[in-house]
């Protein structure tokens, strides 16, 4: 699967579907590799991290795609979760960078099934705790 050139590796799959349904995973983060033109895994998260180790994860000067299985509590009370897909593109990265993220996106996001909020993001606070979790309501 190729997207302005750049191929998706299976490992990007996987991970998500392990994260998905085995819920051994809180998180993903990919990059992109322009050596290979390939969409690569950067980062696993443990099932001990959520939010914030995804937070602290994310470059402040390079871009970044990302997938969290977030975990919160309903209105009704009942635990749920919901998976969002997060394009982090900070001010300080190359605007090259920026656009080579933007255009290879939906590449990434077709092999990824089942995600249920899409979040572009170019500062924490715009894909901060609260954001989450008011959008995960």
């Amino acid at each position: 699967m190729a997207t302005t050139g750049m191929k998706v590796e299976e490992e990007c799959k996987r991970w998500f579907m392990e994260m998905k349904w085995k819920r051994v995973h809180r998180y993903v983060v990919y990059r992109i590799d322009e050596r290979s033109r390939a969409v690569l895994v950067d980062k696993i998260g443990p099932p001990g991290e959520g939010y914030e180790g995804l937070a602290a994860s994310l470059p402040s000067d390079d871009c970044r795609y990302a997938v969290l299985d977030f975990d919160f509590l309903s209105v009704d009370n009942c635990p749920k979760s919901k998976i969002f897909f997060i394009a982090w593109a900070p001010p300080a990265s190359r605007i090259r960078e920026r656009m080579l993220y933007a255009t290879s996106k939906e590449g990434l996001r077709r092999v990824l099934e089942g995600v249920h909020y899409d979040m572009q993001a170019t500062d924490p606070a715009e894909m901060g705790i609260d954001v989450i979790k008011d959008r995960a309501k």
